[in-house]
């Protein structure tokens, strides 16, 4: 990948082609994505057992996931510029020769789609083996699968916009593909920013997992009359981990944490269960769960 995006970037310049040297800087990015996602790999390792990390080192993968995004999007932005500029100011451009790279360019991508492909395709079905709703993907492996999509785009648009140069003579085809492949990049980059932010804010509370830690207490035959939630977060701590946080308020003096516990359990998303009752002295029955 290193050699092909050097290749790619030299060639570009040499023979003027933005498409192609765009294709090159993006397949840099790639490159990079990957070192990041082994960096991260590593750290998570090395970490493992630090206890200063209250629920472990997974959030260092989504961290590098974000990372990855973001300079993805710079990529677009950069490549966004760099066609403009040949639009407005045309250069001859050595089509054939520059076809020829990003074929090879091409090639490359998908040999590396197809293994990064296999791997995070066989880690997505793993983890939902067992549950409907047990989300176990990889966002940091899928930040380098993201990266390796993106660059089979830009290389097929590359030689699209090549080919359409060197046998219509549409020369402004070659920059207006730069900018094409640039949108496109962007917006896979912010899906995947999107995802890896959700996670690093903690915002999870309309994850299906949610509704399920509130079904346990609202359909519950016991509970349903005498109990209710009075506050709830929940959270993701791994691939398909999550933490709860329950607070109950009940008529019920029987109740107790461990019994709500043990209900929640029955959910293997749910790795860190904490629970508080907060008991009512007044005759009056508890109304039903309601959201918070």
């Amino acid at each position: 990948t290193l050699a092909m995006m050097v290749g790619e970037i030299v060639a570009g310049v040499a023979f003027n082609s933005m498409a192609l040297l765009a294709d090159g800087w993006h397949m840099g990015t790639h490159a990079f994505a990957i070192g990041l996602s082994a960096f991260a790999y590593a750290m998570a390792r090395r970490f493992a057992n630090d206890g200063r990390f209250a629920f472990g080192t997974w959030k260092i993968e989504i961290l590098a996931s974000f990372t990855s995004a973001l300079f993805l999007l710079v990529v677009a932005a950069a490549m966004v510029w760099e066609s403009i500029d040949h639009l407005l100011a045309p250069q001859q451009i050595r089509f054939h020769e520059a076809m020829l790279v990003a074929v090879l360019g091409l090639a490359v991508n998908l040999v590396c789609a197809w293994i990064l492909g296999g791997a995070h395709h066989h880690h997505h079905d793993h983890g939902h083996e067992g549950h409907d709703h047990h989300h176990g993907e990889d966002l940091n492996l899928k930040s380098a699968y993201v990266h390796v999509l993106a660059d089979a785009a830009t290389s097929i648009l590359a030689i699209a916009a090549l080919a359409g140069g060197a046998w219509f003579g549409w020369n402004w085809l070659d920059p207006v593909m730069g900018i094409v492949g640039a949108m496109l990049v962007a917006v896979w980059a912010w899906g995947l920013a999107r995802d890896a932010g959700r996670v690093l804010l903690d915002c999870e509370m309309d994850h299906p997992v949610v509704a399920e830690v509130r079904e346990v207490i609202e359909a519950h035959p016991e509970w349903v009359i005498t109990t209710r939630i009075a506050d709830l977060h929940v959270w993701r701590v791994g691939k398909g981990c999550f933490a709860v946080i329950l607070g109950l308020v009940t008529h019920d003096p029987e109740l107790a944490a461990e019994d709500v516990r043990r209900e929640l359990a029955r959910h293997e998303e749910l790795v860190h269960i904490s629970v508080e009752i907060n008991y009512c002295s007044c005759d009056a029955p508890a109304q039903p769960a309601t959201p918070v």
